[in-house]
């Protein structure tokens, strides 16, 4: 069941931390509760139309992704059952049930650990222009959306602004100290590894995603989501191969009808169109069912074709 869309949330008896491009952040008790709304965000601007569902696929395929990967690396997620947290304040759960992750309350480190498995975007212009990726040389003769030999780590900056930036890896080990960022990059590229496996299943490629990482009581853990459309290129394998262009399961319908009309990337953004609003909805939709097994609200899908 579909739920109007949410942009914006006010919990009162809840401490307001933040808001995000897409998540709003309340404390509660020692935790975070990071609430995904129906924001979306094109070109780094906000649209004025919520996305019907996009939070709740957002956190259904986090929190998938997170118990599913917690014994290659631990993750920050406590719980997403909003119902049996007895410390909410009254009225609060219908807001946040199935949007919401409620976490442990981590120091992030200021990198965003990118992790490329294909060649496409940024680092396939990069790749036409110099021949690396990031920095990274490559062999000739890659073509797009070819695979790369092995994953390779691009890290960028965490911009609160405007677009991240490429980062070296010697930046990250001065930034954050050499060990938090090898073990970093070591966590980031095995969890890249597995979880590339397991959507393969699934007749998916994860092309790239990006990690995030924090300390808690000195260790290093994954915090902020894993492997969702907002972090993550999703093609279909079997359209998948060097010289393509498959499809991603992401917000690139909205990006494609953006890129065709007259609008210069600067806010105000311009009105969607319910049909690009539709569409994308059930891009979202389809990737968590395809992936998960699981509907938006977290629950078994009657048609699980990909499960095993």
């Amino acid at each position: 069941m579909t739920d109007r869309p949410i942009r914006e949330t006010r919990i009162p008896g809840l401490e307001f931390l933040g808001r995000g491009k897409v998540r709003d952040i309340y404390a509660l008790g020692e935790d975070l509760l990071l609430v995904a709304t129906d924001r979306i965000s094109a070109f780094d601007v906000i649209m004025n139309e919520p996305i019907p569902d996009k939070g709740k696929v957002l956190t259904t395929l986090a929190a998938f992704w997170f118990r599913l990967l917690g014994p290659v690396f631990p993750n920050h997620l406590v719980s997403t059952e909003v119902d049996k947290w007895e410390d909410l304040p009254e009225g609060a759960a219908p807001v946040l049930r199935h949007r919401t992750m409620r976490v442990k309350r981590a120091e992030p480190l200021p990198v965003e650990f990118v992790v490329r498995g294909y060649l496409t975007g940024s680092g396939w212009k990069e790749y036409q222009e110099r021949g690396s990726v990031c920095g990274v040389p490559l062999p000739r003769g890659f073509q797009h959306a070819g695979k790369l030999p092995e994953p390779i780590l691009t890290p960028t900056t965490k911009a609160e602004e405007g677009h991240d930036l490429p980062m070296t890896f010697r930046e990250v080990e001065d930034l954050v100290g050499a060990e938090t960022a090898r073990k970093a990059r070591a966590a980031a590229l095995e969890l890249y590894t597995k979880a590339h496996a397991y959507a393969l299943k699934r007749r998916f490629v994860i092309a790239d995603t990006k990690l995030e990482f924090g300390i808690l009581g000195g260790e290093l853990i994954l915090i902020d989501e894993a492997f969702t459309p907002d972090s993550s290129r999703f093609w279909p394998a079997a359209e998948t191969a060097p010289g393509a262009h498959p499809p991603s399961y992401d917000k690139q319908v909205l990006r494609n009808w953006l890129l065709d009309s007259d609008w210069d990337r600067t806010p105000p953004p311009p009105a969607l169109p319910p049909e690009v609003i539709r569409a994308t909805a059930e891009r979202y939709r389809e990737i968590c069912r395809l992936l998960s097994g699981l509907t938006p609200e977290g629950v078994p899908a009657v048609d699980q074709e990909n499960s095993e």
